[in-house]
């Protein structure tokens, strides 16, 4: 069984909700991506979200795309997106790694290449922004056959023919994104998400996370009530950017940047 299902199985069972905070790779260095994807899981992170940086992260908001780019000033490549993960798994074998992304690093790298070097570091799933089923044939059938999940994303403008496709082709889980945009706008209208996730589930037994807007934890128990979990990454990027410029980062500073993680875990674990 794979991490990723595993993780998922126990939270079900146990009736948790799944929290799956984002980082970009290399912001604000390699090391420190390294101790606070450590510290998220010390403070009740189920999975993680690990973003490779890359020069037109078109689906992102100023927030994440700010990010990016101090990841992209340090030279940040896929590679070291990987290293992190390696070096992520010397003291943690349990916690799924999810490389999330955009087509373009990967098919410089070429598809068998990645495919072997996120096997060797212990990732868990992928998911390509930018690659819809209908163009992923190669790189999914790759992915499933490593035993990689293969994770797609279902917005609000998803038709149901589409749908059903991406459901058809998701393994791990299926990300809902909450509001039409980018990363980081406000999310309100939560009775059309309910109805969304209420489709989405007669087409998968896959667990649905919701994602894109979540930035505290109010937003985050309602999102949760409403799915099997849920995917913070401005707000925690947000955090982590007060980072940036400081020199011989403590781990209290670590520890004070992902308060918004610590928030939201406190109030999912309400639901109840």
């Amino acid at each position: 069984m794979s991490r990723i299902a595993a993780i998922t199985k126990k939270a079900r069972q146990e009736g948790n909700k799944l929290l799956i905070p984002y980082l970009v790779a290399g912001d604000p260095g390699l090391p420190e991506t390294v101790r606070l994807m450590r510290a998220l899981v010390a403070n009740g992170a189920d999975i993680i979200e690990l973003g490779i940086p890359f020069s037109d992260p078109a689906s992102d908001g100023p927030v994440i795309q700010r990010g990016v780019e101090r990841s992209l000033a340090r030279g940040t490549t896929l590679i070291d997106g990987l290293e992190v993960v390696r070096e992520f798994r010397q003291t943690d074998q349990t916690t799924p790694i999810v490389l999330m992304g955009y087509l373009n690093p990967i098919e410089i790298m070429g598809y068998e290449v990645f495919i072997q070097k996120a096997i060797e570091v212990g990732v868990d799933g992928v998911l390509v922004v930018d690659m819809p089923p209908s163009e992923s044939a190669v790189l999914h059938g790759q992915l499933q056959t490593a035993g990689i999940d293969t994770i797609y994303l279902v917005s609000p403008t998803t038709n149901a023919c589409r749908a059903v496709s991406i459901a058809g082709h998701s393994s791990g889980y299926l990300y809902y994104v909450s509001l039409k945009g980018v990363t980081g706008a406000a999310l309100t209208d939560y009775e059309s998400v309910r109805k969304n996730i209420e489709e989405l589930r007669k087409l998968t037994d896959l667990p649905i996370v919701i994602g894109f807007g979540i930035k505290d934890g109010e937003s985050a128990r309602a999102m949760a009530e409403l799915s099997d979990g849920v995917v913070i990454g401005s707000a925690l990027v947000a955090e982590v950017a007060e980072l940036a410029d400081s020199e011989g980062i403590s781990d209290e500073q670590i520890s004070s940047s992902i308060a918004v993680i610590k928030n939201a875990r406190n109030a999912i674990n309400t639901i109840g």
